[in-house]
């Protein structure tokens, strides 16, 4: 296990710049989880970890030790790939222990290792098979069980779930956490999927546009969103956004909408009267009350089997509420809705959250 310091990364292609300045430290048994939209620069930085993309500017350390000039297999790190990347003419044992065989192991030390490791994954029926006869997830348990027999420093794993099914994927997440839980390895996971993000980090590292966007905790990035990327991006369905300018009145204060309606929220010294702001509330705390402030048209409603997920039109503006009462399914075209206050977010005319 180890620690890993990133500092003022830097990536570019040629002119086209990737990544802007990256600072992060990652402690030693963390599990870090890499998030954002495709192109966000994620899976860049985890290859720059491996060793596998060189580093523009900045510095890369592992167990504080400079690594920028080392080649991946002196790094003592493990990657799991989205492919699985196996040799198709050699069994699964052949698969896992390959690493040990070019290390020139022990057959004896190979085979407890190899013993150990498949019975962590749930592999010990399928170590004579060969890839070809696998499943897809029993294929990817293969692929991280040659990780894990190199006992690496650090594990690296770059969407390794993004070709199974949603229940597998389900499935498979679990049988990660559990086996980081055991392992207590440092590990780097990178994902597009908030879900997969929240189950398993420690902390969240929320990228965009090559730039770190906010690292936290999966709840302090649900609850305290920095800004309206973030805020947009964890949770699910995303959080509803409304424009519209921060009024104050008698030491009340308000967000007022263009139509003139308001609705209040907690005082924010750091805004002046008429600053524009964005009104933020997530989906599952919009509250449907016969007597609430906005009326709203009906759009589309999509039962989920646990809740229900209605897509309404307010102030001209798609915006979703999840609720787990199934009246709403007899509702015929508009519905009344509130926002608690304690319920609310606000973001500035840059985008950024305001406390």
């Amino acid at each position: 296990m180890a620690s890993i310091d990133i500092s003022a990364i830097k990536k570019n292609y040629g002119h086209f710049p990737v990544l802007h300045g990256v600072d992060l430290t990652i402690e030693d048994g963390e599990f870090i989880v890499l998030v954002g939209p495709s192109g966000c620069g994620k899976s860049t930085l985890l290859r720059m970890i491996a060793g596998l993309e060189a580093v523009t500017s900045g510095e890369i350390a592992i167990e504080g030790r400079r690594v920028n000039d080392l080649p991946p297999k002196d790094r003592d790190i493990a990657m799991v790939f989205q492919s699985y990347a196996l040799y198709p003419h050699m069994t699964v044992a052949d698969n896992m222990s390959y690493s040990l065989r070019l290390r020139k192991t022990k057959k004896e030390r190979i085979a407890e290792i190899v013993a150990g490791a498949s019975s962590k994954l749930g592999l010990d029926t399928l170590l004579q098979r060969r890839p070809k006869a696998l499943s897809g997830g029993q294929r990817q348990r293969v692929a991280m069980g040659r990780a894990i027999v190199r006992q690496p420093k650090a594990f690296l794993f770059d969407e390794p779930l993004s070709n199974l099914d949603a229940r597998l994927r389900e499935q498979m997440r679990a049988e990660i956490k559990k086996l980081h839980k055991e392992l207590g390895a440092t590990s780097i996971y990178v994902t597009h999927d908030q879900i997969e993000a929240m189950t398993l980090a420690d902390r969240i590292v929320a990228m965009h546009g090559g730039v770190v966007q906010q690292v936290g905790a999966p709840l302090d990035l649900y609850d305290r969103p920095a800004n309206l990327f973030v805020a947009g991006f964890i949770g699910s369905p995303g959080m509803n956004f409304l424009d519209g300018h921060y009024v104050v009145e008698n030491g009340a204060a308000a967000v007022r909408f263009a139509n003139g309606t308001t609705v209040a929220v907690t005082p924010r010294t750091a805004l002046m009267h008429e600053d524009k702001v964005t009104l933020g509330i997530r989906p599952e705390h919009v509250q449907i009350s016969p007597s609430g402030a906005f009326e709203a048209g009906i759009e589309l409603v999509e039962p989920t089997g646990f809740g229900i997920i209605m897509h309404l039109s307010l102030h001209g503006l798609p915006f979703k509420i999840f609720t787990l009462d199934r009246s709403v399914l007899n509702t015929e075209s508009t519905v009344r809705v509130e926002f608690p206050t304690d319920s609310l977010h606000l973001f500035d005319g840059e985008g950024q959250r305001v406390d």
